[in-house]
């Protein structure tokens, strides 16, 4: 009977997985800047499983784009770019919405760190250099909007 249990707990398990794989996050992010707003399409990565990939494996990501990457509680953020083939710009934004500190044009594929300055809740991605053509400074402020999806 003991087997029994644990197989259903187990096949309820995997179904659980499958069903959260079903659906994805995404939505719309602004930086306001010193000069101007600017509009973002984002997926959010907010399950570990999620946060752990990231943006591995993708070749391109558009400029108007990026992954934004949601901590239950505030914490140093720590990215590496293992499997990562593209450069990045990384926000990283504390618990008031306000970029802590920014990692501009992150190597592709390097294991080495790369932190934030203090306790951030989130972290948005974006291609590496669009920081710095859109004058995204720290300071900066940030709102997202958030939609389920099914794939």
């Amino acid at each position: 009977m003991k087997f029994i249990a644990c197989f259903a707990g187990a096949i309820l398990t995997l179904v659980a997985g499958f069903a959260r794989a079903e659906t994805a996050s995404v939505g719309s992010l602004t930086i306001e800047t010193a000069s101007q707003v600017h509009a973002f399409r984002i997926e959010i990565a907010d399950e570990p499983a999620e946060r752990s990939r990231g943006l591995m494996f993708r070749d391109s990501l558009a400029e108007d784009a990026g992954m934004l990457f949601i901590y239950p509680s505030p914490r140093i953020a720590s990215f590496w770019m293992k499997n990562t083939e593209i450069s990045l710009d990384m926000l990283f934004i504390d618990a008031q919405g306000m970029i802590d500190s920014i990692a501009r044009e992150t190597t592709p594929f390097s294991l080495k760190p790369v932190k934030s300055d203090g306790e951030v809740l989130s972290v948005f991605e974006i291609s590496g250099g669009q920081a710095d053509a859109l004058g995204i400074a720290v300071g900066d402020t940030v709102e997202w909007s958030e939609t389920t999806l099914k794939k």
